[in-house]
């Protein structure tokens, strides 16, 4: 499915502020509340917005180190193996299959370098991984919540 430009600046008005009310985006947009509403209930039925979250800053939950761990891993391993290692973490806030030679890439919130080090430790000895490298955030530069098209 491919937004309309309508729908795509009320999912954009949403993703700002997934609290903000349908009259104010409808004002931002030029329709009525209903007429939001209406969009809004379409856009989920249909798979466009699986959902609405609160974003909070890892370090106001402790976790005030950030990293990326490159997962090389054994042959035959799916990414299904993967993801179901991975999602017994709860440092792991993403992660993802990618090109190059690394097979997955996981980003990793820890309380300090101490914990990031013992969860590349419990990483690297999952019986699908082969070897990691890890590299730590110094300063995030650029976070955004969502992505913005670039069509139009």
């Amino acid at each position: 499915m491919r937004l309309n430009d309508l729908d795509e600046r009320i999912v954009h008005a949403l993703a700002d502020d997934a609290r903000r009310s349908y009259a104010d985006i409808g004002t931002l947009v030029g329709l009525s509340a209903p007429a939001v509403k209406r969009r809004v209930d379409r856009l989920r039925a249909e798979g466009a917005i699986t959902g609405f979250t609160v974003r909070v800053d890892p370090a106001a939950l402790g976790w005030r180190t950030e990293g990326y761990i490159e997962i090389y891993c054994r042959p035959h391993t799916s990414p299904q193996d993967i993801r179901r290692g991975l999602e017994r973490y709860p440092e792991v806030a993403a992660a993802s299959t990618v090109t190059g030679e690394a097979d997955a890439l996981a980003q990793i919130f820890a309380a300090d370098m101490r914990h990031f080090e013992d969860v590349l430790e419990r990483i690297a000895g999952e019986p699908y991984v082969e070897r990691t490298k890890s590299v730590l955030v110094l300063s995030p530069l650029l976070r955004r919540t969502h992505v913005t098209s670039t069509t139009g």
